[in-house]
């Protein structure tokens, strides 16, 4: 990717600061879901927020929603799958965790996919990818269980450290469809599809729906406004910019999560807080590479 007037790997072009911008939103949303549990099922609250995100695409980008190409509709989909079962297992754990610890459990994606792209892409990771994956293991470790450095991992954080497995299968998803689709055309599909999934898995997880609460409602349609912007700016942004870099931009997403969440009154333990450091430092380390490797890694063009 040539861009004009970048000068090294921290400057940003405008799709990249795009991503930094919904990045900012992305930490403020864990606070929101973990209330919004409080009155409603995981798989219920992500298929209403899916489904108003989507309607709120189609709105938006209604003359653009014509003309659908069998790449977007299945490509979509299979996106809106992940983005469903992601979202499922990360709301299910917000339930029994906080919304810092979620946050940092969810980065762990960034190191899991080069290790995704190895088992389906037959990629062998970098050095510095295995590093990050030691950085990060380390950090999950600290951080994980109700006291920090113990080993073991409640339910809860179990199903965030799945829902980083989905998240990572999403952005190669993303990264491979993205300069063969139309972003608004695709993010309806993914929006809409994800909604259809999570509640189709009400009856399998054996969830109700539950009461009417302006709560779950009005945070609902809250994230699904913020679902369409994030999932539309990822589809737009990484045209121009490589899942390498797109990745590290992600990397502060939890941190402007524990940011949210320490506003909010959560206190993580000194070895906990150590753990999210080493997360975050296992996120960036992971991409770390000069900028003439970077610009030929992940089929980033030049």
């Amino acid at each position: 990717m040539q861009v004009q007037g970048r000068k090294g790997i921290f400057a940003f072009t405008r799709h990249e600061l795009a991503l930094i911008a919904i990045t900012v939103v992305w930490g403020g949303t864990f606070l929101i879901v973990q209330k919004a549990m409080t009155v409603s099922g995981p798989a219920f609250f992500v298929g209403i927020r899916f489904l108003a995100a989507g309607a709120v695409t189609c709105i938006l980008f209604h003359k653009g929603m014509r003309g659908f190409t069998h790449r977007e509709i299945f490509g979509g989909i299979a996106i809106g799958f992940t983005l469903a079962i992601g979202y499922d297992l990360q709301t299910y754990g917000l339930q029994t965790i906080t919304s810092s610890q979620s946050a940092f459990l969810t980065a762990l994606y960034v190191p899991i996919v080069p290790l995704l792209q190895w088992l389906v892409l037959g990629r062998l990771p970098r050095l510095m990818s295995w590093v990050g994956i030691v950085f990060a293991f380390a950090g999950l470790v600290l951080l994980s269980g109700p006291d920090a450095g113990t080993i073991s991992l409640s339910v809860g954080e179990i199903a965030t450290i799945l829902c980083a497995v989905a998240v990572a299968a999403e952005i190669i998803l993303i990264g491979r469809l993205a300069n063969d689709v139309d972003s608004r055309r695709i993010t309806a599909v993914q929006l809409l599809s994800g909604g259809v999934f999570s509640l189709m898995a009400m009856p399998i997880t054996g969830e109700s729906v539950p009461d009417f609460s302006w709560i779950w409602l009005i945070a609902a349609l809250g994230m699904g406004v913020a679902s369409s912007i994030i999932q539309f700016t990822m589809n737009w942004a990484q045209k121009e910019v490589s899942p390498t870099r797109a990745t590290v931009i992600y990397a502060g997403e939890p941190v402007w999560a524990g940011i949210f969440g320490r506003i909010a009154g959560e206190r993580l333990p000194g070895l906990a807080l150590l753990g999210a450091a080493l997360i975050v430092l296992g996120v960036i380390a992971s991409e770390m590479q000069p900028p003439k490797s970077m610009r030929k890694s992940d089929g980033e063009k030049a």
